[in-house]
């Protein structure tokens, strides 16, 4: 009996075998309707190359549904406006899923275009927690944790480092995220250290401002400060050398909208600097699976990925692939209703959990690393402890 059920078992898996090595029929459409060029450039041209290595990984293990899918990649030059018109680009060619902007201000647009053209649009990595049923539409989704997690996540983190006990919160206006991540941030610092904590906050705007020189001297003159909180993106990096170059070495910490290597040369030397990524580019994350992945993307692209994103991009199809493989369907409803089950769902950035009301991490880990003289360091992934869901 135990032979033949090991034959058996052996059978079936052969079986398998020869599905999972011929994906065959029409090839199966995965959009893509985001910033190829422009200011999102470094956050979803990164995407787009992950999402493309997911495809290739999805197709040499049997395709979805016994089917091989396909990349269609459209650019919005980081336009909003144009993002409707992209989307329909895309879903004309016959996206079944569209991949749009990291980022609610910019990805909204394309997604709305999507969803009611009836598809599932899902984001690379907007964070704020808009981007989902509330915000865009029932079937819109986004691998990124949350900024009610990040912002939570990095005031856990803070509290822990020896002589953090006084913060200066430095606020970019131009994207929701931004606003939303120091939100999050200054809730759970002040329930974890107190209003008085913070001796000083300031904004900008990222998309209009070049000079922060006011900001700059507030900084200096809270003299009670030990770190900066730093809720911005990194543009050219022209904010940060201000920063630095006019003598302020405190700590800066930050999140994942200030991850690349596309801006640090403007920051030489780039020291005491903190910050919470989804995957290190560097060749030294600490997971196997997403040190494999890096690898691969060299490999392919002939250059290192310049931004931790690119594996949102991979788990953006990965996730939609799972949702697809669990409704047994590609009817867009059927794959909505298989991705609401998804409880810590493996895939490459961490266990995935979406609900019907929530389309949006709250707890995924991420990665902190530290630079010293422009190296950076991995300190280990971790996640928040105490998350409060958005308030809509």
């Amino acid at each position: 009996m135990k032979r033949m059920v090991m034959a058996a078992c052996a059978a079936a898996f052969s079986v398998a075998g020869v599905h999972l090595a011929n994906a065959e029929g029409e090839p199966i459409v995965i959009g893509v309707a985001s910033g190829q060029t422009g200011t999102l450039a470094p956050w979803d041209q990164g995407a787009a190359r992950g999402a493309e290595l997911a495809v290739e990984d999805i197709n040499a293990k049997g395709g979805v549904l016994g089917r091989p899918l396909k990349l269609v990649v459209r650019d919005t030059k980081s336009d909003p406006s144009l993002g409707p018109t992209v989307a329909l680009e895309v879903l004309d060619a016959g996206a079944e899923m569209v991949l749009v902007a990291c980022d609610y201000d910019f990805g909204a647009p394309a997604a709305l275009a999507t969803i009611s053209a009836g598809k599932i649009a899902i984001a690379s990595c907007a964070a704020d927690a808009k981007f989902g049923v509330q915000g865009v539409g029932p079937k819109a989704f986004t691998m990124s944790l949350a900024t009610n997690g990040q912002g939570a996540l990095l005031a856990e983190f803070a509290t822990e480092q020896a002589g953090w006990d006084k913060v200066y919160i430095m606020k970019d206006t131009a994207i929701e995220y931004t606003k939303s991540l120091c939100d999050n941030f200054r809730k759970r610092w002040v329930e974890l250290k107190g209003e008085d904590s913070i001796v000083g906050e300031d904004t900008w705007n990222g998309l209009n401002d070049n000079a922060i020189a006011g900001q700059i001297s507030r900084i200096k003159a809270a003299s009670s400060a030990n770190f900066v909180m730093w809720c911005g993106f990194t543009n050219n990096g022209s904010m940060m050398r201000q920063v630095r170059s006019a003598g302020i070495d405190l700590p800066i910490l930050a999140s994942e909208s200030m991850d690349g290597s596309h801006w640090i040369d403007a920051v030489p030397d780039l020291s005491n600097f903190y910050i919470a990524v989804y995957a290190s580019i560097y060749g030294n994350d600490p997971e196997p699976r997403i040190a494999d992945f890096m690898k691969k993307y060299e490999a392919k692209y002939k250059e290192p990925a310049k931004m931790g994103h690119v594996v949102t991009g991979y788990t953006a199809v990965e996730a939609w692939a799972h949702g697809a493989e669990k409704a047994g369907s590609l009817d867009p409803d059927a794959i909505k209703a298989a991705m609401e089950t998804f409880s810590n769902e493996p895939l490459l950035t961490g266990g995935s959990t979406f609900t019907p009301e929530l389309h949006i991490n709250l707890n995924t880990p991420m990665l902190m690393m530290k630079a010293t003289n422009g190296k950076f360091e991995p300190l280990g992934r971790r996640a928040a402890e105490k998350v409060d869901p958005p308030q809509f």
